[in-house]
């Protein structure tokens, strides 16, 4: 009666057999929720997989090693792995030690096991891999977890280990190569058996991914330190591995990347508009694309391009590898997330938006700058994104900066009255951190606390200067210039070393940005004083300027100018001279902030190079030298 309710067990049944049924059914199980969309649901049934993993390998592990039972213990062990890894989207130190305890298993078996002090993981495997009397049988088990080793190492960075490990199991010890995609590529793993436990991801599957993975991660590290050809080449190995649409997004636009380093534009416009097609993201490519234009000299199309940019970025992310639960290891887990200084990194909307309005200011579309300047301040002191930085450096203009570039481009598209408003915002946020002349000794220490503010607030005074100018209000302009100046002077030498200025793209020296604040204010004053006929003053800012800044050629002019006017024609001709013997300025090369650069610009007489050669000659004519 018994037989009837309770059925007999098949022959071939065992306590082995038994748990390699729960291991082929958690793959399955594992494989069905990794198919599906992401839910607390699906989230459980992944966690609970992990933990059935688990409980069967602490049953595995609580017997003696034995050969019989060695295949279905390393492919239990591997599946914890992968399972665990792909759930925490990280590899963990504990996983190590998964390795480890699995590969000591096969040495009990083979009676090689040493202390465990005298066994590193780089020799536990050697001992292993070069062991005569394994079984067949174990091998697509041993590959598989040797994959998850090199893809540990890899992430580790441990690449003497990973190319021992891959020159071992291409069966060449005494091979020299340690070209580890040379080496991933000839490594070859055996194929599972039809009746082999069943694998979440078996030895091929981790190869392919390794490989993708390690040629990414290569050909970017050689395109940020300049070997592009090598770059090139890695690369186009990426693309042609297993690359979700995510990584080939990324992989085609670093080849468009160095090929425009390489001085092909064209070809690495061809890789942009193929990583356009795959739609995974835009934001990447177009920032790209973007830089190829500007080397085009096409303006139109670069702005476009990062129009497009601040678009996509104010988009909702949803990235397209959290559609589906996820539960093998795959290329993006084994990418580093692009750090600022990486080619692959587009940053945030604010970030695009100003490197958009920076562009419009730089060439000359001031009316386009200054509205998106106002967007950027709106959106950043409205708080919808609490940090900033370009998106090609590690840090960039704070918000002082930016509304000082925000002041100088509406000044250029002749919106005098609305810069000003900017500018006083700005006074009221920074002016009370600025140190008091009564308290010098605290003013000193508030400087070293403060080292950029009492600059910010300078350079606002001078662009309030402008606006004013342009308001043609000359006591309030005359007023803004000598505030400046007073604040600037009062830089104690402390303050010249720790900065003058910008954080922004390119380098700017704090000494040089501080000199030129002071040469603009200066000549910008002496303007002002010369148009109300007030030469001798505007002689005295022009001579000062060029004091500050020898070689300086808009103070030059300005200083030869009113000496002729003031019929000092043998003075003149004196510092022209001198002049012609004045070597050129060191810090020419340095970049300056781009509002100091935009306010410079006003300043700057046409043609003055042509007129400092007509002031020479005509002077020299004219006088008895």
């Amino acid at each position: 009666m018994s037989s009837q309710i309770i059925p007999a067990l098949p022959k071939t049944s065992s306590i082995l057999d038994l748990w390699r049924e729960k291991n082929d059914r958690l793959v399955r199980q594992a494989k069905l929720t990794g198919d599906s969309r992401p839910s607390l649901r699906r989230q459980q049934l992944a966690q609970d997989t992990l933990e059935g993993f688990k409980e069967l390998l602490i049953t595995l592990q609580g017997l003696p090693a034995a050969v019989p039972a060695l295949p279905l213990e390393l492919t239990v062990t591997c599946n914890y792995i992968i399972l665990r890894a792909s759930l925490a989207q990280d590899f963990t130190e504990d996983l190590t030690q998964d390795i480890q305890r699995a590969l000591e298993r096969v040495l009990e078996t083979q009676n090689q096991l040493e202390p465990k002090s005298q066994q590193r993981l780089p020799e536990l495997w050697h001992s292993v891999l070069s062991a005569s009397s394994l079984l067949p049988e174990l091998l697509p088990a041993l590959y598989c977890l040797a994959s998850l080793q090199a893809i540990l190492w890899m992430s580790t960075n441990h690449p003497g280990d990973l190319a021992l490990l891959l020159q071992t199991l291409n069966a060449s010890q005494t091979e020299t190569s340690e070209d580890l995609l040379l080496l991933l590529k000839s490594w070859s793993p055996p194929a599972e058996k039809a009746d082999a436990p069943l694998s979440i991801q078996n030895a091929e599957s981790l190869r392919d991914v390794l490989l993708t993975a390690f040629a990414c991660r290569q050909g970017l590290q050689e395109l940020i330190t300049g070997s592009l050809p090598r770059a090139l080449s890695s690369l186009h190995e990426a693309a042609s591995g297993l690359c979700p649409p995510s990584v080939l997004v990324q992989v085609y636009t670093a080849l468009g990347t160095c090929l425009r380093k390489m001085g092909n534009p064209q070809r690495a416009l061809l890789y942009l508009t193929a990583a356009l097609k795959v739609g995974a993201t835009c934001a990447l490519p177009l920032l790209e694309a973007s830089r190829i234009y500007r080397q085009l000299g096409d303006t139109a199309a670069e702005l476009e391009s990062l129009e497009l940019l601040a678009e996509a970025l104010s988009a909702p992310h949803s990235p397209i590898h959290s559609s589906t639960l996820k539960l093998v290891i795959e290329v993006e887990l084994l990418l580093p997330q692009p750090g600022p200084a990486s080619p692959l990194h587009c940053g945030t909307q604010s970030q695009a938006k100003h490197l958009l309005a920076s562009r419009c200011l730089q060439t000359g579309r001031a009316e386009d700058a200054s509205e998106h300047y106002l967007d950027l301040l709106a959106m950043l002191l409205g708080g919808s994104e609490p940090g900033f930085s370009p998106p090609t450096s590690s840090t960039g203009p704070c918000i002082p900066e930016l509304c000082l570039e925000a002041a100088a481009a509406l000044i250029q598209a002749g919106r005098a009255q609305d810069a000003l408003t900017v500018c006083e915002e700005l006074l009221s946020r920074t002016s009370s951190l600025l140190p008091k002349m009564s308290l010098w000794e605290n003013a000193r220490k508030r400087a070293k606390e403060l080292p950029y503010c009492p600059f910010w607030v300078s350079a606002t005074h001078l662009l309030q200067g402008q606006a004013w100018s342009q308001l043609k209000a000359q006591k309030e302009a005359l007023s803004e210039f000598s505030q400046c100046l007073e604040l600037l002077f009062r830089a104690l030498p402390e303050d010249k070393e720790q900065g003058a200025g910008s954080n922004c793209e390119q380098k700017c020296r704090p000494d040089v940005t501080l000199k030129h604040l002071q040469v603009a204010a200066l000549l910008s004053r002496g303007l002002e004083w010369a148009a109300s006929n007030q030469d001798t003053k505007a002689l005295s800012d022009f001579l000062l300027s060029v004091q500050i800044c020898p070689g300086n050629r808009d103070g030059s002019f300005y200083l030869l100018q009113t000496l002729k006017r003031l019929e000092r024609k043998n003075e003149a001709a004196a510092f022209w001279q001198k002049a012609q013997t004045q070597p050129a300025q060191e810090e020419a090369t340095w970049s300056l902030p781009l509002y100091l650069e935009t306010c410079l610009s006003w300043i700057h007489p046409p043609n003055c190079e042509a007129l400092l050669e007509e002031f020479g000659t005509s002077l020299l004519e004219s006088c008895d030298l």
